[in-house]
């Protein structure tokens, strides 16, 4: 069984192609730069890699390029001949609370949805009709950034506000990253031989956008990312939680405009606005130089993640696991021991050396550790993969 995942975004197509029977990935890539001069378009298989340029227009044109790479590389004959194809899409809203065969229905809601993810949600669209258009048979699966959180309780996710704002205009608690937490959860029940549905798990999801997530029993209880990926911990361009008030201040003495605040906010602020840089492996590299600046970004960041780790410890009654993914939670002893140091009171005890165990995860307590903490790659694209493959198969069922 092949299913080929699909990320569109506004300007660029990633797309992964699955052997499902082998559960892996045969053919990964990207075309980037769509409808703006040349593109360039990128693929990695078996057989290597392949790199072009061309005059991409829009995303029809994106994926016969897709579609010819794929075929060149020996992996697939053609889009038709693929027994599905899985796309992410960001914003599910509450119509969504699990991944979906695409149908006009379907489709319809997505756009309905624009308002809430309006850089996202059309994008995702784009993927979807131009599969829809090239290969009409060809079953499609919808998985969702916000499902994996739609079971949050009313008093995680609604805000205190005026209710009418909920019952109206929908403003809540969605959370995102949904599909990774849910992965790496998996990935750590595995990992400790223990069911998921018998494990309080607090995932860290840390990149240059970053989550965290309590995951009580199998079920995601609460999220730090809000009704859009602003809110939360400190990222590598997003503030992260704020006092609202802190905005009212800064139009007045500034004279801001709605936008202006909007960039200040989600492009100029985290760790860019606090020492000028938001790649962590730059900021590590001149904390270690002495840069104060630097040294402060990567204190406040690892506080404000220490924190969410207290609190859900608290939502959760105890934790059985703390998992660290993300390309910095991945890949950042530093920031992994950083986090973790002062915990020793909540049981998590941090062995001397790392234990790196089959398929990338690393073990980090040590054997007195009553909580267990580990570094799992994530990989959304599969999860999406073995998600539009379950549906398949339900429908192939009935």
């Amino acid at each position: 069984m092949k299913i080929l995942v699909l990320n569109s975004g506004s300007s660029s197509i990633k797309f992964q192609l699955f052997e499902m029977t082998e559960r892996r990935s045969i053919a990964s890539g990207i075309i980037e730069n769509i409808g703006d001069g040349t593109a360039k378009a990128k693929i990695y298989s078996d057989h290597g890699a392949t790199q072009e340029t061309a005059v991409i227009r829009n995303h029809q044109e994106g994926m016969a390029v897709i579609e010819r790479l794929l075929n060149q590389s020996g992996v697939l004959q053609d889009i038709g001949s693929l027994d599905a194809v899985g796309h992410r899409v960001v914003h599910g809203g509450e119509t969504f609370r699990e991944p979906v065969i695409i149908d006009d229905e379907v489709i319809s809601a997505i756009n309905d949805l624009i308002p809430l993810a309006p850089l996202h949600n059309p994008a995702n669209l784009e993927g979807i009709i131009t599969v829809l258009q090239k290969a009409p048979q060809t079953v499609q699966v919808a998985v969702f950034d916000t499902a994996f959180h739609q079971n949050m309780p009313p008093s995680s996710y609604l805000y205190a506000l005026p209710y009418e704002l909920y019952e109206k205009y929908r403003v809540r608690r969605y959370g995102f990253h949904g599909t990774s937490h849910y992965f790496v959860a998996k990935k750590a029940a595995e990992c400790l031989d223990r069911p998921l549905e018998q494990l309080r798990i607090i995932t860290l999801h840390l990149g240059n956008g970053s989550s965290a997530a309590a995951i009580k029993y199998g079920v995601c209880i609460d999220t730090s990312m809000g009704m859009t990926p602003l809110e939360g911990l400190v990222m590598g361009t997003r503030s992260g939680d704020v006092d609202p008030g802190v905005l009212f201040y800064l139009a007045r003495q500034m004279n801001l405009s709605i936008d202006e605040i909007d960039t200040l906010l989600n492009k100029e602020s985290g760790l860019k606005g606090i020492c000028g840089v938001n790649d962590m492996r730059t900021i590590m590299q001149l904390a270690d130089k002495g840069d104060e600046r630097a040294l402060l970004a990567l204190e406040i960041f690892c506080y404000r993640i220490k924190k969410y780790i207290g609190a859900y410890s608290a939502s959760l009654g105890g934790a059985d696991a703390v998992v660290f993914t993300g390309g910095i939670g991945e890949n950042s002893a530093f920031i992994r021991a950083k986090v973790c140091e002062g915990l020793e009171y909540m049981g998590i005890e941090i062995a001397s050396e790392e234990c790196r165990r089959q398929d990338g995860i690393v073990t980090l307590h040590s054997r007195d550790s009553r909580v267990n903490v580990l570094a799992i790659p994530t990989d959304e694209e599969l999860e999406i993969a073995l998600q539009t493959q379950q549906l398949l198969q339900k429908k192939i069922a009935t």
